[in-house]
């Protein structure tokens, strides 16, 4: 869902996510999860909901947008950024992946089995 404030109904909230806002917290069916503090007179707080439901919340500072994930029990990306990877060139030479920054790269892995 694409955002241009963190805040919205919590109306509108359920129907884009389908999580109610309920005394006992965020309800999905019969699933609730706590959630002190994330709800203020009707209106949900997008940055302490997606905290407490594990759900991923990316900035774009661009375009002045935020994107809210599915709820994902916290294994969503939040950046694409690889890990530094250091590897032996033809030569057996050490070769740091961050070396070909700015630039678009192609990684291929192979294995035998």
């Amino acid at each position: 869902m694409l955002l241009t404030e963190l805040t919205m109904s919590a109306v509108d909230f359920e129907a884009a996510t389908g999580w109610a806002a309920k005394p006992e917290g965020m309800c999905k069916g019969a699933v609730c999860v706590p959630a002190p503090g994330a709800v203020t007179d009707g209106s949900i707080d997008i940055e302490a909901v997606s905290a407490r439901l594990g759900m991923a919340l990316v900035h774009d500072t661009h375009h002045n947008v935020w994107a809210l994930g599915p709820e994902s029990g916290g294994r969503a990306l939040t950046t694409a950024v690889a890990p530094e990877l250091e590897l032996p060139d033809a030569d057996g030479n050490p070769f740091k992946l961050s070396a070909m920054h700015g630039r678009k790269v192609l990684l291929v892995a192979w294995a035998s089995w």
